[in-house]
């Protein structure tokens, strides 16, 4: 289906994942588990996709949420465990906000795959998707925030919420034009990418750990906005 796709796309798309995965192991602190975990999970979403296993859209369940339930559950584990949440207030924010930059070539990817008839209109910044924003004021807010020290915590969370935001935006417009027994938008050119590699790394590699980022950031700045509040007391 995507045999005309040029190759520059597959390309790119596949140079932005292993990216975010180098950028949040980075942000990790070069944890080899981390590393190894996201590679072992991007290695099975890409067997699968290149079996075929995704492109059967009439399937009952849906197939789609294998791309995207297994990583929500850790998310949930993460959060709601001691250790999970530990790991999480340990990443480096800085790095974090440096990886949210991927956002640029993600969107990029998404308009080629409009133009070549395989994701809606609405998944692309002519549409409703205006998430490369967060992109391009990625390095601006990693600037002001962690080499001048002129961005408050304030303004890193207000960022992160509204980053945060754009995301989910893009997310459910995505998930609501995947042909399946549920789709609801995109009937006459819906998201058909993300059934194929490597774009399948898109909801089970990249949005994952974005999402992550945008979790440990706005944990770790809430906490030192409570902190800062307790001292303001307590002096």
């Amino acid at each position: 289906m995507l045999h005309q796709l040029p190759l520059y796309v597959s390309l790119v798309f596949g140079a932005t994942t292993l990216a975010t995965v180098w950028l949040f192991y980075r942000a990790s602190r070069q944890s080899i588990l981390v590393l190894v975990v996201l590679l072992a999970w991007m290695a099975l979403q890409a067997g699968l996709s290149l079996a075929g296993f995704y492109r059967q859209t009439d399937a009952m369940p849906p197939r789609f949420p294998a791309l995207v339930i297994p990583p929500l559950l850790v998310l949930i584990g993460l959060l709601r465990t001691a250790g999970g949440r530990r790991f999480l207030d340990s990443l480096r924010l800085d790095q974090l906000t440096l990886l949210h930059t991927v956002r640029i070539p993600v969107e990029l990817v998404l308009f080629w795959l409009f133009v070549a008839g395989a994701v809606p209109k609405e998944m692309t910044f002519e549409g409703r998707n205006v998430d490369i924003v967060s992109g391009l004021t990625a390095p601006v807010v990693y600037y002001l925030a962690f080499v001048r020290k002129r961005l408050s915590g304030r303004g890193l969370l207000i960022w992160n919420l509204i980053c945060l935001g754009l995301l989910v935006n893009i997310v459910l417009t995505a998930a609501m034009a995947v042909p399946s027994p549920v789709q609801q938008i995109a009937f006459s050119q819906p998201n058909i990418a993300i059934l194929y590699f490597p774009f399948v790394w898109l909801p089970s590699v990249v949005v994952p750990i974005v999402l992550v980022a945008h979790v440990s950031s706005l944990r770790q700045l809430r906490r030192k906005a409570s902190e800062k509040q307790t001292d303001l007391f307590i002096h």
